[in-house]
């Protein structure tokens, strides 16, 4: 299976670079995978798909405002850091740019480098690159004042994928409205259609609504480097998913129900702790799962996503749930009737 088989050509007009006004109001097309029928919904319509006891599962992740621009405390010179995972304490994990002024030993300043109190300089925020790690990125020491993640609050950016240039003017839109534990490098988008109204319908139709946790990781936007797709070497992530969310799961399972994945990290949580027949525990790890035609689903019935990137894992990964052909045609069909796209874009229901 090559990766060229899941390429399509996507016009930039339709790459959405700001999200639409009303979270559910984004379109929505929806895959019948057993009939191969497509049809044109609103997002909000969603609720008329949804069934009684059906468990629409969804990940709960917060995205840190992990982009920081700083100057090297030698030079001056200006510097990026996107901070992508934490290995323990304050020591980091970070992309940099420009990586080759950023060697072991350097030392950065960010928060516009001091803050004047009582005459002396405070820093505010101060990194020292400890190591370069394989693929480039690096190994930070943080030193700080005050509380690391209301700094971040107060001097990063939220960390937009690299094909949205417009500035966000609303950091929570790139938030879901159930995001709880701090820790993505990017949001799971599939759940930024969903308003608190919604959800509360969707409750009230009878349907249970399970978390996971799964820190989103900027690998999530590496393009497949490799010809061959079973060659690829998938990126790693944490997740966790409590008892109680993995009781409404195979509660909703034994009953004949559906598991509903809100975006592809629930799916792929799911599929990574599922046994044999679909049935999932408590648990905490990394997964490196890497979904793709052939791949046979132990857990997950249907799912809503967003529309992904030509040659992407997860254009392989809704593949691998629909059909490759059907996936296929219903980007093309969505490319004809402008969809819009990626993290802002329009949604996918595959039931």
């Amino acid at each position: 299976m090559k990766v060229s088989d899941f390429n399509y050509d996507l016009p930039k007009e339709l790459i959405a670079q700001v999200p639409i006004k009303n979270r559910d109001e984004s379109r929505l097309m929806v895959l019948d995978k057993n009939n191969n029928t497509i049809e044109h919904k609103t997002f909000k319509n969603i609720l008329e798909y949804l069934e009684p006891g059906d468990c629409l599962v969804r990940n709960n992740t917060k995205v840190i405002p992990a982009r920081l621009y700083g100057i090297k405390e030698d030079t001056g010179a200006h510097v990026e850091f996107l901070l992508l995972k934490r290995i323990e304490g304050d020591i980091w994990e970070v992309m940099v740019k420009p990586g080759r002024k950023l060697m072991p030993g350097t030392k950065v300043i960010f928060g516009e480098g001091v803050l004047e109190q009582s005459n002396t300089q405070k820093i505010l925020l101060k990194a020292e690159i400890l190591e370069q790690l394989e693929g480039g990125n690096r190994k930070v020491k943080f030193e700080y004042n005050g509380i690391f993640n209301e700094i971040l609050n107060e001097i990063g950016l939220m960390p937009l994928p690299p094909y949205i240039h417009e500035k966000l003017k609303e950091k929570d839109r790139y938030q879901t409205v159930y995001a709880m534990y701090e820790g993505s490098a990017a949001a799971p988008t599939a759940g930024l259609h969903f308003t608190n109204e919604l959800l509360e319908k969707i409750k009230q139709k009878g349907v249970e609504i399970a978390n996971v946790t799964l820190h989103v990781g900027i690998g999530t936007f590496r393009p497949v480097k490799v010809e061959n797709v079973e060659e690829h070497d998938m990126h790693s992530e944490h997740f966790y998913i409590k008892q109680e969310d993995a009781e409404k799961i195979n509660k909703a399972k034994r009953e004949g129900h559906r598991i509903i994945a809100v975006g592809t990290t629930s799916c792929r949580v799911l599929e990574t702790i599922a046994n044999e027949k679909g049935e999932v525990k408590q648990t905490e790890g990394d997964t490196n799962i890497f979904i793709y035609p052939g791949y046979k689903f132990k857990c997950l019935d249907a799912l809503i996503t967003n529309f992904h990137l030509p040659e992407s894992t997860l254009i392989m990964l809704v593949s691998a749930l629909a059909g490759k052909d059907f996936i296929m045609k219903a980007y093309k069909e969505a490319v004809e009737q402008k969809y819009r796209f990626f993290s802002f874009g329009d949604a996918m229901f595959i039931k």
